[in-house]
């Protein structure tokens, strides 16, 4: 199935922005740091690399066109799911990512504990997401990536 296919039932055409695919890839950096500070619980930690994770596919997704229906159900589901046709994502690594969808239901709407190695090769998972992606966005679609802040150091004038 192309992405093509899912517009209307699950996703929908938008324009790709670079303000916008900046703003994800800066909030997957944040969730991302945020699941490495020391005394959090590993669901904690484990809930913000998977926050990382989304904000990383949800970016890849926009950088191509399209954004999930999030008014109807599966929207995480079909932002992993999207990973190989939208960044060439092997299938076998989504579907490792889409076992940490499921394990966070799990932990979300049953109480389900994730433990310090799960939380541990989640953050592990969620950097790796946020390379590639970034790697593909410089390869693919250049013009999508911000430059860097520009030195906002006030001059002297003398």
């Amino acid at each position: 199935m192309t992405l093509e296919n899912l517009l209307g039932i699950a996703l929908e055409s938008v324009e790709a922005d670079a303000a916008g695919i900046g703003r994800l890839l800066e909030a997957a950096r944040r969730s991302l740091a945020d699941a490495q500070l020391d005394g959090i619980s590993p669901e904690g930690r484990f809930d913000m690399a998977y926050k990382s994770i989304m904000q990383a596919a949800n970016a890849a997704l926009q950088a191509n066109g399209y954004r999930t229906l999030t008014s109807k159900p599966g929207h995480h589901q079909v932002m992993i799911q999207s990973l190989p046709r939208t960044i060439g994502l092997e299938t076998s690594t989504m579907v490792i990512l889409d076992g940490l969808r499921k394990q966070r239901n799990g932990a979300d709407y049953s109480g389900e504990p994730i433990g310090a190695v799960v939380a541990k090769e989640s953050i592990q998972l969620a950097e790796q997401l946020l390379e590639r992606v970034e790697r593909w966005l410089k390869a693919n679609r250049p013009q999508l990536l911000l430059p860097p802040p520009a030195n906002t150091t006030p001059r002297r004038m003398g």
